[in-house]
């Protein structure tokens, strides 16, 4: 998720100086870091700044020091194990070299001054814009904790700042004297914070693209230390399971518990907006009393129709044409009339759930001073602030947002409507916070009643020449518009959404003749974000309708592209190498075949190269080979496993996944029927990054939307047989 401007923050420009806030304050004996007003001088400073300097909440911070020399890094994103903590401590500890043993990451909240994502436009986290937005402003963050410890030892010391030396926590002098970081930090926090910050050249980086450096927070995950919000626990805390309508936009009419009354340890029920909260001593409790809760519906205003007639419908406003143009250049009616071949094809492309392994949650209480208290997995931080104050009644000062980790998101926890956190503030509100609530999905809340990926369709049109020239392209884009009725709207620009028409409407190919129109549809299924936005469908409709123009064309689907991307180096350079490693058009294995894809994301460049064999009818994935542009690498082994993990979620949904609806209600409830891709059928998996002094761009999202196409494209190319309605082998 993005505006539209993120398309072109690829070319941000490097600044010699900038003017960042930094300001330092004594918290329990120790030393709290910002931004006040500082001078920066950077080879590689990522983001111009915008407008002035805002006045920072001298309380808020990023780097925390304790006397106990406990290192806390206060994150302004979100961590769901895209390991955005570990990049974000990385930069710290570039600066800082404290001890990886004695850091901790937590996440911040409440100074839109301090964790404000410039590219979203407020504290989020999404379109991988993690890295970007934090490679300034924490390495200078680290850098200034590390001027003010040095300078709070040379004064205890009574020796000069500069002979003065840092390593793995502790100060050092030539004379002898040494102390750890928490033994000068109450005195650090008393002095002035520096004019200036020169921050280290990056022939001088030690963590920053060191690929050896492993993710600080593996070994407690591995030992079970790490809480997660389904691990929340408080004294008397009750527990509540959800019973949501069955059709979107049914509300209740009436509800009966009184058969849930002869469970022991139920407590209540409680009816809010989004349904039927069914509330007990523990989660065992609750869903026995749920399933014994009698709730009749009003479904007057539910959405009814079939993902079958949805379709139907969608197909025949393609046929129209799209109400709205995104990209009109040259004349595609003469391209077309005067083409010595066309070809014509229509991809259609389903509901898609996130299927995040730990399901939605969220606690709350109200402590005795009157805060309230949220655990939960806060994607978008100022909007839950500002939802749950406005709901209960109190000023955001008096709201603690515990950001916990989570089990993935892949954009779930990315909702305006903030639906479990809502559920969990409204159900503890009713019953007057007399105990903390904690809400607990199950995996078929998730799937039944969730936001989804929307359904689209893109009906495509292309013509070449006698030579197979590319001279005319058109691609008609029908679904929901993602930023409507969300703070994105003004994204929306003439009708076009953004996010509906990336990746087509910024394919790189230079065509003489092209034309991307769409219609967006209104149906009565919520939608949200799905990992990579909308790339995650137009990667796979450009590239695989660009395999069967390359086959009509009768040319190299690698050199048809390359031909197309004279403008575009990095593409071609990454497609160069993904195809080198992969060794395309060597001899393979008798039955194999390959197939590739480029796409760009939030601008990281990833060119895949998929082999697939038949196997008793059905796709076999061999081998997926990667080439990453993502400018400068702050952890190579993380943008490996981002693309390994992201290439997995991306080509599992292109071949196995699907929410359909029967008569408006969701069939589908867990993973035995909402397929995803399983451990033994991941292929291998070869990542290759190009080294680049660029400005960081992500990977968190990136790998997802090439590996789809890749394979239908390697399919394509053993078979003939285009893969044009997802989930591929739903289709075969």
């Amino acid at each position: 998720m993005h505006p539209p401007k993120i398309f072109a923050h690829r070319g941000l420009q490097n600044v010699g100086r900038r003017r960042f806030l930094l300001g330092a304050m004594a918290v329990g004996g120790g030393l709290v870091v910002g931004f006040h007003q500082v001078a920066v001088t950077s080879a590689h400073a990522a983001q111009a700044p915008t407008g002035d300097s805002p006045v920072i909440n001298p309380f808020a911070g990023y780097v925390r020091i304790g006397a106990d020399n406990k290192v806390t890094v206060i994150a302004s994103q979100f961590e769901s194990g895209q390991g955005i903590w570990h990049g974000i401590a990385t930069l710290v500890q570039e600066e800082l070299e404290a001890d990886w043993n004695d850091i901790e990451v937590v996440g911040g909240y409440g100074n839109p001054s301090l964790y404000s994502n410039k590219v979203l436009g407020m504290q989020a986290t999404g379109g991988s814009t993690g890295t970007t937005i934090s490679f300034d402003r924490y390495r200078q963050a680290g850098a200034a904790a590390r001027y003010m410890l040095i300078a709070a030892a040379a004064s205890q010391w009574n020796v000069p700042a500069s002979d003065i030396r840092v390593k793995k926590g502790v100060l050092s002098h030539a004379s002898g004297k040494s102390g750890t970081f928490g033994s000068v930090a109450a005195l650090a926090a008393t002095l002035p914070p520096p004019s200036s910050v020169t921050l280290k050249s990056p022939k001088d980086w030690i963590y920053i693209g060191n690929e050896s450096l492993r993710r600080y927070d593996t070994p407690p995950k591995v030992v079970g230390k790490h809480q997660f919000v389904i691990d929340v626990k408080a004294p008397g805390m009750l527990t509540a399971v959800m019973v949501h309508p069955p059709k979107f936009g049914a509300k209740v009419k009436s509800v009966d518990e009184s058969a849930a009354r002869r469970i022991k340890g139920f407590v209540q029920t409680v009816t809010i907006s989004r349904g039927v909260a069914v509330v007990a001593d523990h989660m065992w409790t609750a869903l026995k009393a749920r399933d014994l809760v009698k709730v009749t519906w009003d479904e007057a205003g539910a959405e009814t129709r079939s993902s079958a007639e949805l379709m139907t419908e969608y197909r025949a406003l393609a046929d129209k044409g799209g109400d709205t143009v995104a990209v009109s250049h040259g004349d595609v009616d003469a391209a077309f009339a005067s083409a010595a071949k066309v070809i014509e094809a229509t991809y259609e492309f389903p509901f898609l759930a996130h299927a995040p392994l730990e399901p939605l949650n969220a606690a709350v209480r109200r402590n005795p001073d009157g805060t309230i208290e949220v655990w939960g997995g806060h994607q978008y931080q100022d909007a839950y602030l500002a939802l749950i104050a406005e709901l209960v009644g109190v000023a955001p000062e008096k709201v603690i947002l515990r950001v916990m980790r989570t089990g993935g998101s892949f954009g779930r926890r990315a909702v305006f409507d903030a639906d479990v956190i809502f559920e969990a503030v409204s159900i503890a509100k009713a019953m007057n916070f007399r105990a903390p609530v904690k809400v607990q999905w199950t995996r078929e809340n998730d799937m039944r009643a969730g936001q989804y990926r929307p359904m689209y369709l893109h009906k495509f049109k292309a013509g070449v020449d006698r030579n197979g020239k590319l001279m005319g392209w058109r691609d008609t884009i029908v679904g929901q518009a993602l930023c409507k009725g969300t703070p994105f709207e003004a994204w929306i620009k003439d009708g076009v959404d953004p996010t509906t028409v990336e990746g087509s409407a910024t394919m790189p190919y230079a065509v003489p003749a092209r034309r991307v129109d769409v219609t967006s549809t209104e149906v009565g299924v919520p939608v949200t974000f799905w990992r990579s936005v909308g790339m995650n469908h137009s990667g796979y409709a450009v590239e695989c309708f660009m395999d069967e123009v390359a086959s009509m064309a009768g040319k190299d689907p690698l050199q048809f592209r390359l031909d197309l991307l004279s403008e575009h180096p990095r593409q071609a350079a990454a497609l160069r190498l993904a195809a080198e490693k992969a060794g395309w058009g060597r001899p393979l294995p008798a039955g194999h075949a390959q197939g590739l894809s480029i796409t760009e994301t939030f601008g990281t460049v990833v060119a895949q190269v998929a082999e697939v064999s038949n196997e008793n009818g059905s796709v076999k994935v061999h081998r997926v080979v990667c080439a990453i542009d993502c400018g400068i690498v702050v952890s190579p082994d993380q943008v490996r496993a981002q693309m390994e993990g992201g290439i997995g979620f991306g080509m599992g949904a292109a071949l196995k996944s699907q929410i359909t609806l029967e008569k408006g209600a969701v069939v589908q409830g867990n993973y035995g029927d909402y397929d995803v891709l399983r451990l033994h059928e991941m292929p291998r998996i070869e990542v290759h990054i190009i080294k680049s002094d660029a400005p960081p761009t992500g990977s968190g999202e990136p790998g997802v939307p090439g590996g789809g196409p890749a394979v239908a494209n390697a399919w394509f190319a053993l078979t003939r047989k285009p893969s044009r309605t997802l989930p591929i082998l739903q289709n075969l």
